[in-house]
């Protein structure tokens, strides 16, 4: 739902307007006026594709005549060589658009297929695999729409979305001698019944002091294995237990076993690599 056509066109025509601000000075003084070009979208390695509408759009945005087929659905399993779509259109106009389509899609993919990895290795858990704000600034729709596509789940979207305290808040809370548990009723007070509320808490001594607050889900940050499951203990049901630092591909499984409902990952975006998508393009005069 996030990943709306606006959201689309918002970041593609920036880019695009980014990457050639007056036109394309190559194309324009190499290419005959009347060339055309088809292409293929052909992955150099297996992965799980996110963006097709994004590359799609990017290509009309960059020629309106220019017609692209997308033959595989955002969170389909791909193997190496399989070609992923179809383009063909003023030769001009594909080049225009052939880098920033490629720098979405490889972006976009990279991170599915990362997120993919940490939701199989989870597998058979009650754990849900889930990103965090840790995005790109300007791309925050697309990062996240592709970590839907690799199966994972998505956190508060924007700051504006609910309340969740973490360690800074906490220790303003703590200078002003205010306790942490009137601090959460005097919030829950103040926000809709409908706005989630959720507190990170670094040590077991805080988390009855949360609970007896009201809060939707307790963020146990950096603890250990044997701490993450007497904090499950503790709040025994009370909220919804998710744990987040210290997350990466060898140690997600000891943490989904210990009975977490959420673990969140910042490395989903923050440090997924660009999936190896090429665009094998023909030109005809």
């Amino acid at each position: 739902m996030l990943l709306t056509p606006q959201a689309i066109d918002r970041v593609v025509i920036a880019a695009l307007a980014e990457d050639a601000p007056w036109g394309d000075a190559t194309s324009d003084a190499f290419l005959p006026d009347g060339a055309t070009a088809s292409a293929q979208l052909v992955a150099r390695e297996a992965g799980v594709l996110s963006g097709g509408e994004v590359f799609s759009r990017t290509m009309f945005q960059a020629d309106e005549s220019i017609t692209t087929a997308v033959l595989q659905g955002d969170g389909e399993h791909f193997e190496a060589g399989a070609v992923l779509a179809t383009v063909s259109g003023p030769a001009r106009g594909v080049l225009l658009g052939e880098r920033v389509a490629l720098n979405l899609v490889q972006r976009m993919s990279g991170i599915a297929t990362v997120t993919a990895r940490y939701v199989e290795a989870v597998a058979g858990t009650r754990a849900r695999i889930v990103d965090t704000r840790k995005t790109t600034p300007g791309l925050r729709a697309l990062e996240r729409h592709a970590v839907r596509s690799g199966g994972g789940g998505n956190h508060r979207f924007s700051l504006s979305d609910a309340v969740l305290a973490k360690d800074n808040h906490l220790a303003v809370l703590t200078a002003s001698g205010i306790s942490l548990t009137d601090a959460i009723i005097r919030a829950r007070a103040r926000i809709s019944h409908t706005t989630h509320l959720e507190v990170e808490v670094d040590r077991l001594d805080q988390i009855e002091p949360v609970l007896a607050g009201g809060v939707d889900t307790i963020m146990l940050d950096n603890f250990s294995l044997d701490e993450l499951r007497e904090g499950i203990a503790i709040v025994a049901g009370r909220a919804l237990v998710e744990a987040s630092g210290g997350v990466n591909l060898d140690t997600v499984r000891a943490i989904a076993e210990t009975g977490v409902d959420i673990i969140s990952v910042g490395a989903l975006t923050h440090s997924a690599r660009a999936l190896d998508l090429g665009l094998d393009l023909s030109i005809e005069a």
